[in-house]
């Protein structure tokens, strides 16, 4: 295969220019855990690139020895992992009956839900609603209102669109019922699907702030973003028996950014492991609408 002069020069300004973009991301987070890792008097002085000064660990002990932060850290880890397992559920059953032909009531469903993609309910009557549940002061308000989101149910009824009817008739022939075709044939060949959903629902359900500041007032059922904020905005380190010792030889701004690395890290492990099928479902989900 010939490749024109003009292909190869568009490759190496694509390629230059992604490398430039991809920089630009990765360089300020760097620069984050740099800061997070090094000493007080090299922030404060503007030492700090893209490599510690002065390692330290201090504001991580500092960060980690507040127990506040770990009743916070499990509560996100109820959300993300409960809530995320809701969504796949709920937003799979509405989407595969919503993609086949076969199923009479397909449209005014559907333009029902893209009303809800356009027009959102203001907050007091989805305070109102959530009071009349019995969901206030409750992980719940934060995972079975978000169950199914209207952008994600229609990226998935288009994978399950893009299966070929072919193999449903043929497991109908063999006398394979909607329910076990469901488990057998369809959940099997929806992982790539599955695992964008699931790491989009997750990264929502991980960065939950707005209802929790909204329906959660007790504070031992706060997310992690909340207590977090509250580090950030207000300097409530919390208490522990390392915060007198720590607080004189760390930088208030060390601590916030190691918070910040706190909250992303375990988001940016996950996605490595799942990366391969989140493009592969998003390409294929966006084929067809």
């Amino acid at each position: 295969m010939i490749v024109s002069q003009a292909e190869r020069t568009f490759q190496k300004v694509n390629i230059l220019l992604m490398t430039l973009i991809s920089l630009s991301m990765i360089l300020p987070i760097v620069h984050v855990i740099a800061q997070s890792l090094s000493g007080s008097a090299a922030i404060n002085t503007g030492k700090v690139g893209l490599w510690p000064v002065d390692l330290t660990f201090g504001n991580y002990k500092l960060l980690l020895a507040d127990p506040s932060i770990w009743y916070a850290f499990k509560n996100s880890i109820i959300i993300t992992v409960c809530g995320t397992l809701i969504n796949l559920a709920a937003t799979a059953s509405l989407a595969y009956p919503l993609s086949r032909q076969e199923y009479d009531g397909r449209k005014p469903i559907l333009i029902l839900i893209l009303i809800t993609l356009i027009f959102h309910a203001p907050l007091i009557p989805n305070y109102l609603l959530i009071k009349q549940l019995g969901l206030l002061n409750s992980l719940w308000a934060l995972m079975l209102p978000t169950a199914i989101s209207a952008f994600n149910l229609f990226v998935m009824r288009s994978f399950f669109m893009n299966l070929p009817s072919e193999l449903f008739d043929s497991a109908k022939i063999d006398g394979c019922g909607e329910f076990r075709l469901i488990r057998h044939i369809v959940l099997p060949l929806s992982k790539p699907a599955m695992a964008t959903m699931g790491i989009i629902y997750a990264v929502a359900n991980w960065n939950a702030y707005s209802a929790a500041v909204y329906y959660i007032d007790k504070r031992t059922l706060i997310p992690l973003q909340v207590r977090l904020r509250e580090i950030i905005i207000t300097d409530n380190y919390g208490q522990s028996d390392v915060t007198s010792e720590l607080m004189a030889q760390l930088s208030p701004e060390g601590i916030k950014m190691a918070v910040i690395v706190f909250a992303t890290l375990p988001i940016m492990l996950v996605y490595p492991f799942l990366q391969k099928h989140f493009i592969q479902g998003m390409l294929v989900g966006s084929i067809k609408s």
